[in-house]
């Protein structure tokens, strides 16, 4: 699809809507299932180009999988070979991030590389704090893929700076892998707190499903060696895949209904819950899962989404239609993610006639009447769901290349339309 005429809201909604499993979770989960003692049953995990990029990834590690009626049952890690092996990453940051580690664990060299933006996304610290941790890694000098991981066995392991200012999941790499590595794995933060504080929660959370019994004293971190087990794990919604049925209720009225969404969870975006609740919608949690009913209207906000930073585009395209001025900040880590999505929303946004600018660490909105165009997504899943938003209250929005959500959410279109304009 390389152009979609997102729908408009032709009155209020009245929908309820499946969303596909978290991908946070399924690749944490994926990757604890193959350091794994014994197979893992993974239910309801996330079907898309990244869960896909995973097990590939985890496949040629050693680490095979076979797709039930019930989920994915991956087997643990079991390459002896000496043979190289190559891992894709297309530009999935969890598969780029988290599986280097595992390449060491082998006997093989393993050449990583992926699409182009890959090369441009942050790696550097990790890459340095492997190497520490016994790791033989050649980048070339460019703390970036492509690089080779040369497996001699295993990881020693011990403790370790890091500076994961940049991204949550290179202190998430190392805790994940711990438990494999011969003295396990100490890590002591240092410089500018990561960002998405609920991401390493998670990633404790599911440390201690399989098993590991991570400790955390501040800004140390430690993970004991230990023997992974969980015969049986399910993922939850992605409960960020899910910002844009929530939100849009704000701005169309009427009622939007998500199943399964969690009583608790260290997702970011079950913060969503807490928001809809500041800007006067009515939010309703039970068992069957989580219930939005919008005004139609909304105040201009103040918002720090440094612990939430991946509903910043959504976010961003709502307060578009704010009764006042908004700004967004704590999310200059946004930079590095799959585009610089600061600057492709103050582009794009105000391409459509918005007034949004960039600031040191997020945006600047101003409401004032959009109109139709073009909306550029730059390959980022998240964009597309932000011009879809937007849509709903803009008409003649085209989306380019909408096909690049799959990364989480490969049926988005059609569950956005059939949300938005039923038959």
């Amino acid at each position: 699809m390389l152009m979609w005429t997102a729908p408009g809201a032709s009155g209020p909604l009245d929908a309820t809507v499946e969303i596909p499993g978290s991908k946070s979770i399924t690749n944490r989960a994926y990757v604890l299932a193959a350091l794994s003692s014994g197979p893992t049953l993974v239910r309801a995990p996330l079907d898309s180009r990244d869960a896909g990029l995973m097990l590939g990834a985890l496949s040629a590690l050693g680490a095979t999988h076979e797709t039930t009626e019930d989920g994915v049952v991956v087997q643990p890690l079991a390459r002896r070979s000496a043979e190289p092996a190559s891992v894709v990453l297309g530009n999935a940051g969890t598969v780029a991030r988290f599986t280097p580690a595992l390449a060491g664990l082998g006997s093989a060299p393993v050449h990583f590389d992926g699409d182009e933006a890959i090369r441009q996304r942050p790696i550097s610290p990790l890459l340095v704090a492997l190497r520490e941790l016994g790791a033989d890694i050649d980048d070339g000098g460019r703390g970036a893929p492509p690089f080779t991981v040369r497996g001699h066995g295993g990881i020693a392991g011990g403790k370790v700076e890091l500076d994961s200012s940049a991204s949550s999941q290179f202190l998430s790499a190392l805790l994940l892998a711990g438990p494999a590595f011969d003295s396990g794995v100490t890590v002591r933060l240092v410089g500018q707190a990561p960002p998405s504080e609920p991401h390493i929660a998670m990633t404790l959370d599911l440390l201690r499903r399989f098993g590991a019994s991570p400790e955390r004293d501040g800004h140390e971190f430690h993970v004991a060696p230990t023997a992974l087990s969980c015969p049986e794990y399910r993922v939850e919604p992605d409960l960020s895949t899910a910002a844009p049925f929530v939100l849009a209720p704000v701005l169309a009225g009427g009622t939007v209904r998500v199943r399964r969404w969690p009583g608790a969870s260290t997702q970011p975006g079950d913060w969503l819950r807490t928001l809809l609740t500041d800007l006067g919608q009515r939010v309703e949690l039970d068992s069957t899962g989580l219930t939005v009913t919008g005004t139609g209207s909304l105040p201009g906000a103040e918002l720090d989404l440094h612990e939430v930073g991946e509903l910043t585009p959504v976010i961003a395209a709502l307060l578009c239609f704010a009764d006042g001025p908004s700004v967004i900040s704590g999310v200059a880590h946004l930079r590095g993610h799959e585009t610089d999505r600061l600057a492709a929303l103050a582009t794009e946004l105000s391409a459509l006639g918005g007034q949004v600018s960039e600031t040191e660490d997020g945006l600047r909105i101003t409401p004032v009447p959009l109109h139709g165009g073009v909306f550029h997504t730059y390959d980022d899943h998240r964009l597309v769901m932000a011009a879809a938003v937007l849509a709903l209250r803009v008409p003649g929005i085209e989306v380019e290349n909408a096909a690049t959500v799959g990364k989480t959410f490969p049926g988005f279109v059609d569950a956005w339309t059939g949300m938005v304009a039923p038959r």
